[in-house]
């Protein structure tokens, strides 16, 4: 059976997590994780441009060939929702422009195929991520937890045929 090697994103812009797992089956390995992280005292295209950057240094050390990526989610911070959409779109163009697949999945979408539930509580998530992973403990910042259970919301969604972006 053959191995698909899909990357979750949490998109920030101060902290994008990120996730590589490798998915054959029903099983799920994680290869590596992390978060890229961006200062505060950058201007706010210093830090799209970190952000751009970095992604293409994970892009070509592990060889994704699938994304899933977290849609936005916001009801207060508009201005806050502004700028993470940006750092949003900066991972999109970079995962196009490497040939990745790519799979935009609700935060409800993605509690519902790690958890069961698509109103599970965070702390669920994160705690059915590690299992599912055999991870030894729960990685830190929660950004990579979520980045993590995208990726595995994004193995299983695609196993179910959900459509993805063109290559």
């Amino acid at each position: 059976m053959k191995v698909r090697r899909i990357i979750g994103i949490d998109p920030g812009y101060a902290i994008v997590g990120w996730g590589v797992v490798d998915y054959s089956g029903s099983r799920f390995k994680a290869v590596a994780y992390g978060a890229i992280t961006t200062s505060p005292d950058l201007p706010f295209e210093q830090r799209l441009e970190e952000i751009y950057d970095q992604l293409g240094l994970l892009f070509e050390r592990h060889a994704p060939e699938e994304m899933g990526i977290e849609k936005l989610y916001f009801t207060k911070n508009v201005t806050t929702g502004i700028d993470v959409a940006g750092a949003r779109g900066v991972v999109l163009l970079r995962a196009r422009k490497y040939g990745i697949s790519i799979g935009e999945y609700t935060p409800m979408q993605v509690k519902q195929s790690v958890v069961g539930y698509g109103k599970a509580e965070k702390n669920q998530v994160m705690q059915m991520t590690k299992t599912m992973l055999a991870l030894p403990a729960l990685p830190k910042p929660d950004d990579v937890a979520d980045a993590l259970a995208v990726a595995i919301c994004h193995a299983h969604s695609t196993s179910s045929h959900f459509p993805l972006s063109p290559r």
